[in-house]
């Protein structure tokens, strides 16, 4: 279970900011820091925000595991945060990194790389048809 928000090291005019889904969870958007790839997608709850601030390493909370996990620490796949950014309503975050080698868990680069669903005007890779 993700520690209860306010009994964590975590700066509580931050954690106050945080709107929390019914699990004590927020968003957390992963992108590469310098080109803007969207790499993934995790949850934070304010202990894993609090040790991704002050470790410089991304941990997230596992919802399948119900743990704590540093990315890298068993792949080596590491993300050294550059830094972190709350949205406007306070529901997500989004956390740039340096990536070493792939975020997804399948080992690719992205985790968005993979399924294609379609664009814009229904044509799956390509401009509207007309």
């Amino acid at each position: 279970m993700p520690a209860a928000p306010g009994t964590t090291a975590l700066d509580p005019a931050v954690a106050a900011r945080l709107k929390h889904d019914a699990a004590g969870l927020v968003t957390a958007i992963v992108q590469q820091h310098d080109t803007g790839e969207v790499l993934m997608l995790g949850w934070m709850d304010d202990e894993a925000l609090h040790r991704t601030l002050t470790t410089g390493r991304a941990t997230y909370w596992s919802r399948s595991r119900r743990e704590y996990w540093v990315k890298g620490d068993t792949s080596g796949h590491v993300q050294w945060v550059h830094e972190v950014r709350l949205d406007c309503d306070g529901d997500a975050l989004l956390v740039k990194v340096d990536q070493v080698d792939g975020a997804c868990h399948t080992g690719d680069r992205t985790c968005f790389d993979a399924d294609l669903l379609g664009t814009p005007g229904g044509s799956p890779g390509g401009a509207p048809r007309g």
